[in-house]
């Protein structure tokens, strides 16, 4: 009987193991989510992180706490979400930078992109724009790449750290006009900008999300947009294809990820509330007043994003090539 009644208790045992992950995704979340976003306060992967977490509390019904783990051009913070407990309460705003460029940039990269995250789904498109200070010598971007290309050591281009967005989309800039400045690394792109606005470098390739307000009021000054059209934020400017380089075509984007082996029920969960969010008129509007674009419905689910982070890094991987730059 003695023997009988323990077998009954290690089956009973094992049967409640295998069914922990989904009791635990039933309950999930019962407290506050920590979103990871791995740069400084004020930057596009910020901004765009906060509106859209804000509205998934609403959804999931807990605080998402936004932690700001600057450095290394985002790959800190992110290499850090990936060693995180997979247990939900831990996830990463990403974007083109850390989950893209990183790889081609960063020979002893500390994560794997695709493979060492779940994904949970896009949250937006962000158009880069080329910027100056206000007082830059210049006011078209044909003038610009006259005077770059003139005095290509003399310039200072800033960025948010080696592999940020606002990095690779000048590298690639850079590379086409065939210059090399001289660069100055921030812990993210909003402590660049703000160096920007303050005049204490020359250019800026950045998302317009957190630039917007500061190109209305002449703080700074957009030489043009790289994609095929206006941004229905900043109508009075031009295109790169307008303004006389239409090969510079980039766009950034942020999504959301979780550390590799968190239950799927858990990270549908997240997926579903961030959908949700993404089309809450609130959310929409917001992201549309800061030049943000909506992503492709594909991208908004777990297996759109990853076959959309593995395109990516093979987009960016021979732009990085041809430039022959590297994070070491």
């Amino acid at each position: 009987m003695r023997l009988a009644s323990l077998a009954a208790g290690l089956m009973s045992g094992l049967a409640c193991l295998a069914c922990a992950p989904h009791v635990h995704a039933q309950t999930y979340p019962d407290r506050a989510i920590t979103v990871i976003v791995p740069y400084a306060p004020g930057g596009n992967t910020d901004v765009v992180g906060r509106i859209v977490a804000e509205q998934m509390a609403v959804v999931l019904g807990q605080k998402l706490i936004i932690e700001n783990v600057a450095g290394a051009g985002g790959t800190t913070g992110s290499a850090r979400a990936a060693r995180a407990t997979p247990d939900g309460y831990t996830i990463l705003v990403g974007q083109m930078g850390t989950h893209a460029a990183s790889p081609g940039l960063y020979p002893k990269l500390a994560y794997d992109p695709v493979n060492d995250f779940e994904h949970i789904g896009q949250l937006s498109d962000t158009p880069i724009g080329i910027f100056v200070r206000r007082d830059f010598p210049v006011k078209t971007l044909r003038e610009f790449i006259a005077l770059v290309k003139a005095q290509p050591q003399k310039y200072t281009n800033g960025h948010g750290g080696v592999g940020a967005t606002s990095h690779v989309s000048c590298i690639f800039l850079t590379s086409l006009i065939g210059v090399r400045p001289p660069m100055v690394a921030y812990r993210g792109s909003g402590p660049a900008f703000n160096d920007l606005l303050g005049r204490q470098f020359d250019f800026l390739c950045d998302q317009i999300p957190h630039t917007v307000e500061h190109v209305r009021s002449g703080g700074v000054v957009m030489l043009a947009l790289a994609m095929p059209t206006r941004a229905q934020v900043l109508p009075d400017n031009p295109t790169t294809i307008e303004a006389g380089l239409p090969e510079f075509q980039a766009s950034g984007w942020n999504a959301m990820f979780a550390p590799k082996a968190t239950p799927a029920p858990i990270v549908n969960k997240l997926s579903e509330a961030l959908r949700a969010a993404l089309d809450a008129p609130n959310v929409r509007d917001r992201l549309d007043k800061i030049g943000a674009l909506p992503p492709a419905q594909v991208n908004r689910t777990p297996e759109g994003l990853k076959t959309f982070v593995a395109s990516e890094i093979q987009k960016w991987a021979p732009i990085l090539k041809a430039a022959n730059v590297s994070a070491e």
